[in-house]
Protein backbone atom coordinates (compact mmCIF):
# COMPACT_ATOMS: atom_id res chain seq x y z
CA UNK A 1 0.00 0.00 0.00
CA UNK A 2 3.19 2.41 0.62
CA UNK A 3 3.33 3.01 -3.07
CA UNK A 4 -0.30 3.97 -3.79
CA UNK A 5 -0.12 6.19 -0.91
CA UNK A 6 2.65 7.82 -2.34
CA UNK A 7 1.62 7.73 -5.84
CA UNK A 8 -1.95 9.23 -4.78
CA UNK A 9 -0.45 11.75 -2.62
CA UNK A 10 2.79 13.44 -5.36
CA UNK A 11 -0.35 12.90 -8.01
CA UNK A 12 -3.07 15.09 -5.43
CA UNK A 13 -0.10 17.05 -4.74
CA UNK A 14 0.93 18.06 -8.04
CA UNK A 15 -2.71 18.59 -9.16
CA UNK A 16 -3.27 21.07 -6.35
CA UNK A 17 -0.57 22.97 -6.70
CA UNK A 18 -1.04 23.63 -10.28
CA UNK A 19 -4.63 24.49 -10.02
CA UNK A 20 -3.56 26.90 -7.47
CA UNK A 21 -1.08 28.40 -9.53
CA UNK A 22 -3.34 28.60 -12.53
CA UNK A 23 -6.20 30.19 -10.79
CA UNK A 24 -4.58 32.26 -8.16
CA UNK A 25 -1.09 33.51 -9.06
CA UNK A 26 -1.62 33.50 -12.83
CA UNK A 27 -5.74 34.73 -12.51
CA UNK A 28 -6.67 32.22 -14.76
CA UNK A 29 -10.17 32.65 -13.54
CA UNK A 30 -9.92 36.57 -13.96
CA UNK A 31 -7.99 36.76 -17.61
CA UNK A 32 -10.23 33.65 -18.75
CA UNK A 33 -7.61 32.37 -21.46
CA UNK A 34 -3.49 32.39 -21.71
CA UNK A 35 -1.85 30.85 -25.12
CA UNK A 36 1.06 28.74 -24.42
CA UNK A 37 2.42 26.70 -27.24
CA UNK A 38 -0.64 27.80 -29.50
CA UNK A 39 -2.50 25.58 -31.11
CA UNK A 40 -0.76 22.56 -29.00
CA UNK A 41 -1.05 23.88 -25.39
CA UNK A 42 -3.30 26.72 -23.67
CA UNK A 43 -4.74 27.84 -20.55
CA UNK A 44 -8.50 27.97 -20.69
CA UNK A 45 -10.42 28.36 -17.51
CA UNK A 46 -12.99 26.69 -17.06
CA UNK A 47 -15.30 25.97 -13.84
CA UNK A 48 -16.76 22.17 -14.38
CA UNK A 49 -19.87 21.48 -12.59
CA UNK A 50 -20.03 17.83 -13.94
CA UNK A 51 -17.86 15.27 -15.29
CA UNK A 52 -15.71 14.41 -18.32
CA UNK A 53 -16.91 16.79 -21.31
CA UNK A 54 -19.48 18.82 -18.74
CA UNK A 55 -21.80 15.39 -18.76
CA UNK A 56 -23.98 15.84 -15.52
CA UNK A 57 -23.07 19.59 -15.87
CA UNK A 58 -25.99 20.79 -13.41
CA UNK A 59 -24.33 23.78 -11.22
CA UNK A 60 -26.44 22.12 -7.75
CA UNK A 61 -25.42 21.49 -4.73
CA UNK A 62 -27.08 17.91 -4.86
CA UNK A 63 -25.26 17.27 -8.05
CA UNK A 64 -22.08 18.53 -6.70
CA UNK A 65 -22.48 16.31 -3.72
CA UNK A 66 -23.32 13.31 -5.75
CA UNK A 67 -19.86 14.01 -7.75
CA UNK A 68 -18.11 14.09 -4.85
CA UNK A 69 -19.41 10.90 -3.16
CA UNK A 70 -19.51 9.18 -6.42
CA UNK A 71 -15.27 9.95 -6.33
CA UNK A 72 -14.88 8.39 -2.53
CA UNK A 73 -16.88 5.18 -3.59
CA UNK A 74 -14.80 4.88 -6.47
CA UNK A 75 -11.62 5.63 -4.49
CA UNK A 76 -12.82 3.32 -1.78
CA UNK A 77 -13.25 0.40 -3.69
CA UNK A 78 -9.94 0.75 -5.77
CA UNK A 79 -8.25 0.39 -1.83
CA UNK A 80 -10.46 -2.67 -1.52
CA UNK A 81 -9.24 -4.02 -4.60
CA UNK A 82 -5.76 -3.33 -4.07
CA UNK A 83 -5.82 -4.59 -0.87
CA UNK A 84 -7.87 -7.63 -1.55
CA UNK A 85 -5.94 -8.92 -5.08
CA UNK A 86 -2.52 -7.04 -4.22
CA UNK A 87 -0.66 -6.93 -8.14
CA UNK A 88 2.52 -5.61 -8.86
CA UNK A 89 4.18 -2.26 -8.66
CA UNK A 90 2.40 -0.59 -11.95
CA UNK A 91 -0.77 -1.58 -10.87
CA UNK A 92 -0.37 0.01 -7.31
CA UNK A 93 1.09 2.96 -8.90
CA UNK A 94 -1.57 3.18 -11.69
CA UNK A 95 -4.39 2.70 -8.45
CA UNK A 96 -2.35 6.19 -6.69
CA UNK A 97 -3.27 8.07 -9.78
CA UNK A 98 -6.16 7.17 -9.47
CA UNK A 99 -7.19 8.05 -6.21
CA UNK A 100 -4.94 11.35 -5.92
CA UNK A 101 -6.43 12.65 -9.08
CA UNK A 102 -9.97 11.69 -8.04
CA UNK A 103 -9.44 13.94 -4.59
CA UNK A 104 -7.94 16.29 -6.20
CA UNK A 105 -10.95 16.46 -7.95
CA UNK A 106 -13.21 16.70 -4.44
CA UNK A 107 -11.60 19.04 -3.50
CA UNK A 108 -11.99 21.63 -5.90
CA UNK A 109 -15.67 20.40 -5.41
CA UNK A 110 -15.44 21.21 -1.56
CA UNK A 111 -13.33 24.61 -2.23
CA UNK A 112 -15.20 26.35 -5.55
CA UNK A 113 -18.42 24.34 -5.72
CA UNK A 114 -16.48 22.92 -9.14
CA UNK A 115 -13.66 21.40 -10.68
CA UNK A 116 -10.52 23.87 -12.03
CA UNK A 117 -10.15 23.19 -15.38
CA UNK A 118 -7.60 24.90 -17.79
CA UNK A 119 -5.56 22.94 -19.89
CA UNK A 120 -6.43 22.89 -23.86
CA UNK A 121 -4.66 20.62 -26.69
CA UNK A 122 -5.83 21.63 -30.23
CA UNK A 123 -3.70 19.66 -33.15
CA UNK A 124 -3.79 19.48 -36.99
CA UNK A 125 -7.07 21.52 -37.75
CA UNK A 126 -8.89 19.81 -35.21
CA UNK A 127 -9.91 22.88 -32.07
CA UNK A 128 -10.67 21.23 -29.17
CA UNK A 129 -13.25 23.06 -27.02
CA UNK A 130 -12.58 21.35 -23.54
CA UNK A 131 -10.52 21.99 -20.93
CA UNK A 132 -9.09 19.50 -18.48
CA UNK A 133 -6.50 19.55 -15.27
CA UNK A 134 -3.95 17.23 -14.35
CA UNK A 135 -6.35 15.08 -11.79
CA UNK A 136 -8.62 14.23 -14.90
CA UNK A 137 -5.15 12.84 -16.97
CA UNK A 138 -4.24 10.96 -13.75
CA UNK A 139 -7.76 9.46 -13.32
CA UNK A 140 -7.67 8.65 -16.82
CA UNK A 141 -3.83 6.91 -16.95
CA UNK A 142 -5.14 5.59 -13.10
CA UNK A 143 -8.11 3.37 -14.88
CA UNK A 144 -6.27 2.23 -17.84
CA UNK A 145 -3.49 1.16 -15.95
CA UNK A 146 -5.74 -0.78 -13.40
CA UNK A 147 -7.12 -2.64 -15.93
CA UNK A 148 -4.29 -3.35 -17.89
CA UNK A 149 -2.11 -4.33 -15.17
CA UNK A 150 -4.44 -6.31 -13.17
CA UNK A 151 -3.31 -9.91 -12.70
CA UNK A 152 0.35 -8.91 -12.35
CA UNK A 153 1.43 -10.24 -9.53
CA UNK A 154 4.31 -9.42 -6.92
CA UNK A 155 7.60 -10.93 -7.25
CA UNK A 156 8.10 -13.52 -4.50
Amino acid sequence: MRTVIIAGIITFLIDQVSKYWVVHILELDRLREIDILPPLLNFRMAWNYGINFGLFQGNTDTTRWILIAIALVISGVVIWWIRREPGGLWQHISAGLLIGGAMGNVVDRLVYGAVADFLNMSCCGIDNPYAFNVADIAVFAGAVGMVIFTGEKKAA
